[in-house]
C-alpha cells in the first residue's frame, strides 16, 4: 500500500506539506517489529488520529482519497494476485451454490473428515513427528484424540444446533413467529499454527464445516510436513471446491489477506495477529485471534509441592515448551524456590530419564531462529537446573531460572520454549498486582489447598482461562470456550463455541397480514394516547406465574357465567 499526501487541496484548506511515499512491511513472521509506518510530513505530526478526517472519503478503483485538515491523503491498495483471487472466488461460488448448507451434507463431510483421520493416521502422525521430533504416542495423544473427539461432538449435537430457536416476545409480537436461525457466514479463512499443526488447524475447520461455511485453510509453513499432508489428504475426502488448502510462506499469506473473507481465524503470535486484524479491517471482516502471552503460575505455600511440580513439569515441558497455554513463569514466596527446583528436577528425571536428550517423549525447537531466540533469553540469568543445548539438533534441556528480575528480557516476551523462570513475591497480594500490571495472559494457574485464595485470584485478575491446581486442562473441556482476552486474543472456539463463531444468529420475525387495526398505533399521525399505548405494549413486563393465575381466574369466571346461564 502506498501513502501520499497530495499537493492539491480544496481552496478552503491551507497548502499541503510534502510527504514521501512509504511502503508498509510485508507479513514477515520472522520480524519482531511490524509496526505500521506513517507518512513522514515535514515539520508536522502526520499521525491521522491527531488530524481527524473532514468527513470526506472517496474511492476510485483501488485509489482512496481521505480529506484531512492538512491535506488530501491518497493511498492505493496493492493489486491482488489474479491466481489467488481466482481461488477465493472459486470457493465463494461453491458456497453460493448452497450445497454446504443442508444438514445431511455437513454430516457427510464431518464423517469423511473422521474417516480421513482414521484411515491415514500413520501418515498424519509421521508428518507431525517429522516437524517437531514428536513420538507417535505424543502426536496421537496431543493432536489426534482432540480432533476425533471434536468431530464426534459435532456429529452428536449438530442436528440440534442448526434448529431455529424461538425467542421471548412482547405484547406487540405475541401472535407472531419469532426465532433465531443459525446461518453460515460464507467463506472462512483459517490460518493454522506450527506448534500443534494438526489439531490447531483441523479443530476450527470442523466447526466451520458444521456451521455450513466454505473454508480456505492456510497451514503454517514452518510445520511443512504437516502442511503438505493436509494439502494431499483433505481433497481426497472433502468437497474439493468448498474446502481447499493453500500452502506457502509469507508471500502467499500476504496475498490471501488481501482477499475478502466472511471470517478469519488466526492462531499465532500477537504481532502477526495485529497484521491479520489490520488486513481484515479493510473489508470489515470479523476475526478470531488465538494468540498467546505470558501465562503465570502462582504457587501458594499451602499446597502439596510434589503434586504441584509434577503437573507444572508436564505442562511446561510438553512439546518442548511450545504450547500457547504452557506455564510461562512461576510466582511464589522466595522460601519455596529451592524446593520447587529440586522437585521439578526429580520429576524431569522421572518423565524423561537420566538423559533427556535421548528420550522419545521430549521434542525439539521448531527451527534455528526460535532456538537462538530462546538462548538469548538465558543471557545473564541464574540457571538453577538444565541449560544444556545442542544447536545441531535444536535441543534445549528443561531449564529452571531462579531469582528472576521482572525487568529482564525473559520476562518481557512469551518464552515459548522449555525455560521456566521463578519470580519471588512476598505474598498473594503482590502476585495479583504483578499479574495485573502486565498484559492479560491466555491462561492463569493457581495452586493452593485454600479454595478461597484460588477464587480470589480468579476474581481479581483477568486471563483467557483459568485452571486451579493443574495446568492446561481447561483446554480439554470442549464445553468451555477457548480464547484470549486483551493482547492474548479475541473471540473463542471449541465445541459449540466454534459453531457459534462461524455462524450468524439471524433474527427472524414472521407476521401475518391481518390484525391491521393494532398497527394503527405506529402509523402517523402520532398522539399522546398512541404514545401511552406504545409504552404499554413495549415496556410492560408480566410475571409468567401471575399471568397464568390471572388467565385461570378469567377462565374460571367465564366458566361460572356459562354454567349459571345454562342452569338458571
Amino acid at each position: 500500500m502506498n501513502l501520499h499526501l497530495m499537493p492539491w487541496v480544496p481552496p478552503f484548506l491551507p497548502p499541503a506539506p510534502e510527504v514521501e511515499s512509504v511502503e508498509p512491511p510485508s507479513l514477515d513472521m520472522s520480524l519482531s517489529d511490524m509496526g505500521t509506518p506513517q507518512p513522514k510530513l515535514q515539520g508536522q505530526d502526520p499521525d491521522p488520529p491527531n488530524h481527524p478526517p473532514c468527513a470526506l472519503l472517496q474511492k476510485w478503483q483501488q485509489q482512496f482519497f481521505i480529506l484531512y485538515e492538512h491535506g488530501l491523503l491518497h493511498y492505493t491498495l496493492d493489486e491482488m494476485d489474479p491466481a489467488m483471487e481466482h481461488e477465493v472466488q472459486r470457493v465463494r461460488q461453491a458456497f453460493l451454490s448452497g450445497r454446504s448448507r443442508p444438514l445431511r451434507f455437513r454430516l457427510q463431510q464431518l464423517e469423511a473428515l473422521r474417516r480421513m483421520v482414521q484411515e491415514r493416521e500413520k501418515d498424519i502422525l509421521a508428518a507431525i513427528g517429522s516437524d517437531l521430533c514428536k513420538s507417535e504416542f505424543n502426536a496421537y495423544s496431543q493432536e489426534v484424540i482432540a480432533v476425533l473427539g471434536e468431530i464426534d461432538f459435532m456429529l452428536e449435537n449438530l442436528p440440534e444446533w442448526i434448529t431455529a430457536k424461538p425467542v421471548k416476545k412482547n405484547l406487540l409480537t405475541m401472535l407472531d413467529e419469532a426465532y433465531l436461525q443459525p446461518q453460515p457466514l460464507g467463506v472462512v479463512l483459517i490460518i493454522g499454527a506450527w506448534n500443534y499443526p494438526f489439531v490447531l488447524t483441523i479443530q476450527p475447520l470442523i466447526g466451520a464445516i458444521a456451521a455450513g461455511n466454505a473454508v480456505i485453510i492456510k497451514p503454517s509453513e514452518l510445520s511443512e510436513n504437516t502442511a503438505t499432508i493436509l494439502a494431499k489428504l483433505l481433497p481426497q475426502y472433502l468437497d474439493q471446491d468448498l474446502y481447499i488448502v493453500i500452502n506457502g510462506g509469507v508471500e502467499e499469506t500476504t496475498e490471501l489477506l488481501k482477499q475478502r473473507f466472511d471470517h478469519i481465524l488466526y492462531t499465532g503470535n500477537t504481532t502477526v495477529g495485529k497484521i491479520v486484524m489490520e488486513a481484515a479491517a479493510k473489508h470489515l471482516t470479523p476475526v478470531t485471534l488465538e494468540l498467546g502471552g505470558k501465562s503465570p503460575c502462582y504457587i501458594d505455600k499451602d499446597c502439596d509441592l510434589d503434586i504441584v511440580c509434577r503437573r507444572i513439569t508436564w505442562g511446561k515441558y510438553m512439546n518442548c515448551g511450545q504450547t500457547c497455554i504452557a506455564p510461562d513463569y512461576i510466582l511464589c514466596e522466595a522460601s519455596l524456590q529451592n524446593q520447587i527446583v529440586q522437585k521439578i528436577k526429580e520429576t524431569v528425571k522421572e518423565f524423561y530419564g537420566e538423559n533427556v536428550k535421548e528420550s522419545p517423549d521430549y521434542e525439539r525447537i521448531i527451527n534455528h531462529r526460535h532456538f537462538k531466540r530462546i538462548l538469548s533469553l538465558l543471557e545473564g540469568q541464574k540457571i538453577a537446573f538444565g541449560g544444556e543445548t545442542d544447536e545441531a539438533t535444536r535441543y534445549i534441556a528443561p531449564t529452571v531460572l531462579t531469582d528472576v528480575d521482572p525487568k529482564t528480557k525473559v520476562m518481557q516476551e512469551e518464552i515459548f520454549g522449555p525455560v521456566l523462570p521463578i519470580v519471588p513475591v512476598k505474598n498473594v497480594d503482590e502476585a495479583i498486582n504483578f499479574i495485573n500490571e502486565r498484559e492479560k495472559p491466555l491462561a492463569l494457574y493457581v495452586f493452593s489447598h485454600n479454595h478461597k485464595l484460588i477464587k480470589r485470584m480468579i476474581d481479581e485478575t483477568s486471563s483467557g482461562g483459568v485452571t486451579g491446581n493443574d495446568v492446561i486442562m481447561h483446554f480439554m473441556l470442549n464445553s468451555f470456550p477457548f480464547g484470549g482476552v486483551g493482547s492474548s486474543g479475541m473471540g473463542a472456539y471449541h465445541g459449540k463455541h466454534t459453531f457459534d463463531t462461524f455462524s450468524h444468529q439471524r433474527p427472524c420475525l414472521l407476521k401475518g397480514l391481518k390484525r391491521e387495526g393494532a398497527n394503527k398505533l405506529r402509523y402517523p399521525p402520532n398522539s399522546q394516547s398512541k404514545v401511552y399505548w406504545g409504552k404499554f405494549f413495549l415496556l410492560k413486563r408480566f410475571n409468567k406465574e401471575k399471568l397464568g393465575l390471572l388467565l385461570l381466574t378469567f377462565l374460571g369466571i367465564v366458566a361460572a357465567v356459562l354454567v349459571k346461564a345454562e342452569y338458571y
